[in-house]
């Protein structure tokens, strides 16, 4: 009968069932079947086979630990013949092949406790030691084969204290850990009847009382280090000063995200499987951590041995070099538009200070949402901004999928920042902070919510501090300015925003939030537009290699797949067309659009109906009956076409009225929320409102459809005639 030697409870042996696969087997015995199934065994790979990996337990047996056991795919791991890993065996079949698992500690020091597992049963690996050496002994017949081991049996025989200490200076832990163990049981075997619990005591004392020792010397402390500089210290013990910007609990380690005025890495900390190591360390805590930089499965992480909240002076000293740097470093060094263009001019200083704001989120390691419309424009605009943050994440992290975990796109349904997107967007921002601890995001509005719609969206972001920035080509309304940190809509500074696109406001702040691929980006504007497109832009897309042709084809490739799976950022599929479309995907998908245009226009020309309104001519479309509502193209995409296609010389109208909204296209500007007050004066009882500011539509009762559209066209004649 011993004791567990985790808990302390008697057992036949050394741990107990609950525990036992809390510890790690050096196994000693020469045949599969002396292996004990469901225990953690330490193993040296062998080899790799397509179906898996093979791993020796011990000397004389190898275990086949197959693909399907492993957490990730065979081709990823980074194990190497020779390599020490930790594995758990299944099953030992009958004809002594050996089943093996995988384990998520691969580290010795993450296991609670070691034994060494032999044919003799359960040993500690110093009784294990003291074996070999009485083995050592015997065949030398030497009393003095082991200094250590005489030292301790002439403290029994004498009741003089021992002239040398078990850790001199500079001895190691491991050394002064076998000598208390035997020492513990000398004295026991002195005693006429043992006491188990002190057994245990002395084992779960050794690291305390070695390195309490007077005798063992401090060592120097540690000169800081910075991330960017660890990847040429792997191997070393470092230390790193900066801000936890996350916390994650896993099944194993404790995962701290550290951030320095360098960049960003991942620090894991084990106290015991899936329990919170320094449970004091909070998000935005500024600590001190020292540990060990390792390499695990190509992303470096450091392996946490001490970890300390700063205080007093200092952590204002880590806290003044953190906003240094940031202020540094987020602001471009320079402002050079990818184009002359007076549109974009006049939102000069709001591009830099848009660009600095996402350049900052990404330095303190905030996560950025970009909400965009599920348009051609606003995919290519999002896009942009997507294309310069994406390497500044993969820079400022270690981790290889962190551009995943920082940046997420999606498209909106309209060019409003509603309820239900705000709502969406707040509840999974909550959830990654509780259960991942990342901090709250930027959340970026390009082409849509500028206008006072998407306020209360707002709201709900600003009470939880989520920080908000808009970038808008459309008419804004001034109350957004309040509602956003930065707002790039020319609209807002009186300037002519009817040959601006969002496209174009987003490519040039993505110039200055990434210099580097400011090449990239120089035919995004010219991409963006269906007609008319600036002549500047024109020519700087033809100096990147990309052609009238090139051009058209990416717009209305992206404004197909923009219409399908409308909520998915399809990251991948976008890219391939805008930036890498060595296969002509953008050729082939763009026919596609123009035949499945051609056909819905062919019908709503032959459905136009031709109203007047006083002096002037009104094409009316139902689009309720003659469009196929839930296939391509999408309503307002068909009206901007068939607007294009129809008009003429002179003032030219094209409405769409659908069961409950009324869409309007004209050669003159029209302003639809005036037009909604007419319609809402004229028929009180429609309920109608209008969405998207002066440049939306109007929704009303399906009821009164038919005396909304006639106070439409009376409206339309007075203010256009």
């Amino acid at each position: 009968m011993g004791n567990c030697i985790i808990c302390g409870k008697p057992v036949d042996g050394l741990v107990c069932t609950s525990h036992e696969e809390d510890v790690l087997f050096e196994f000693d015995g020469t045949s599969p079947s002396q292996l004990t199934p469901e225990r953690y065994y330490r193993g040296t790979v062998d080899g790799y086979a397509d179906f898996g990996v093979f791993v020796d337990i011990g000397d004389h047996v190898t275990g086949l630990l197959h693909r399907s056991e492993l957490d990730r795919r065979l081709e990823s791991l980074d194990w190497d013949e020779g390599d020490t890993v930790y594995v758990q065996v299944l099953d030992v079949r009958d004809n002594g092949n050996v089943d093996l698992g995988w384990s998520i500690r691969q580290r010795e020091r993450e296991f609670r406790g070691k034994l060494v597992d032999s044919p003799d049963g359960e040993s500690l690996p110093e009784e294990a030691d003291d074996e070999s050496e009485d083995e050592a002994e015997s065949a030398a017949d030497s009393t003095d084969s082991s200094r250590d081991r005489s030292q301790r049996q002439s403290d029994t025989d004498s009741s003089e204290p021992a002239d040398d200490q078990p850790v001199a200076n500079g001895g190691d832990k491991t050394a002064g850990a076998t000598q208390q163990y035997a020492e513990s049981e000398v004295e026991t075997e002195s005693e006429s009847e043992p006491e188990p619990a002190d057994d245990v005591d002395a084992n779960a004392d050794v690291d305390a009382d070695a390195q309490a020792d007077p005798g063992t010397e401090t060592e120097p402390a540690l000169n800081r280090t910075t991330v960017d500089t660890l990847l040429e210290q792997v191997g070393s013990i470092v230390r790193l000063e900066g801000e936890i910007t996350s916390v994650r609990q896993t099944s194993g380690p404790t995962v701290f995200e550290l951030r320095d005025e360098t960049g960003t890495v991942e620090c894991a900390a084990f106290e015991e499987a899936g329990v919170r190591a320094y449970p004091d360390v909070e998000v935005e805590d500024l600590v001190a951590l020292e540990g060990e930089v390792e390499k695990r499965h190509g992303d470096l992480q450091v392996e946490t041995e001490t970890l300390e909240i700063l205080d007093g002076d200092e952590r204002e000293t880590v806290e003044t070099r953190l906003a240094d740097a940031i202020e540094q470093e987020a602001r471009p060094d320079s402002v050079d538009l990818l184009a002359d263009h007076d549109a974009v001019e006049s939102v000069h200083d709001e591009i830099v200070e848009a660009a600095t704001t996402v350049r900052r989120a990404v330095m303190e390691a905030r996560p950025i949402v970009i909400r965009h419309s599920a348009t051609a424009d606003g995919y290519v605009a999002g896009a942009a901004i997507e294309r310069a943050v994406l390497p500044l994440i993969r820079e400022k992290h270690t981790r290889d999928d962190a551009e995943y975990h920082y940046f997420e796109r999606r498209p909106l349904d309209g060019r409003v920042y509603d309820m239900d997107a705000a709502t969406g967007d707040v509840t999974s921002m909550l959830q990654a902070r509780d259960r991942h601890g990342e901090q709250l995001p930027l959340v970026v509005l390009v082409d849509a919510g500028a206008t006072v719609e998407s306020e209360d969206g707002y709201d709900l972001l600003e009470l939880y501090g989520a920080d908000r920035l808009v970038i808008d080509d459309s008419r804004a309304d001034a109350e957004v300015t309040d509602a956003v940190s930065v707002a790039v809509s020319p609209s807002l500074v009186d300037a002519d925003v009817s040959d601006v696109t969002s496209s174009a406001l987003a490519a040039n702040v993505a110039a200055h939030v990434n210099d580097d691929v400011r090449a990239d980006l120089t035919h995004l504007p010219a991409v963006s537009y269906w007609e008319d497109a600036p002549e500047a832009y024109t020519e700087i897309a033809t100096e990147a290699g990309y052609d009238e042709t090139a051009v058209s084809e990416r717009r209305e490739a992206v404004a197909l797949e923009a219409h399908y799976q409308s909520y998915s950022d399809k990251r991948e599929l976008v890219i391939d067309l805008l930036f890498d479309d060595s296969g002509d995907l953008a050729g082939h998908v763009s026919e596609q659009f123009r035949d499945k245009l051609e056909i819905e226009l062919e019908t709503a020309r032959q459905n136009l109906v031709t109203r007047s309104a006083g002096d002037l001519s009104v094409a009316v479309l139902d689009t309720d009956a003659f469009t196929h509502r839930f296939d391509f193209p999408p309503t307002e995409l068909l009206l901007d076409a068939l607007f294009r296609r129809e008009r003429d010389e002179g003032t030219f109208v094209t409405v769409g009225l659908d069961d409950d909204e009324l869409h309007v296209r004209a050669t003159d500007p029209v302003d639809v929320r005036a037009l909604g007050d007419s319609i809402d004066e004229a028929v009180p009882d429609a309920g109608t409102r209008v969405v998207g500011g002066r440049d939306g539509h109007v929704e009303f009762l399906t009821g009164e459809r038919d005396a909304v559209l006639e106070a439409a066209l009376e409206s339309l004649s007075e203010t256009l005639a």
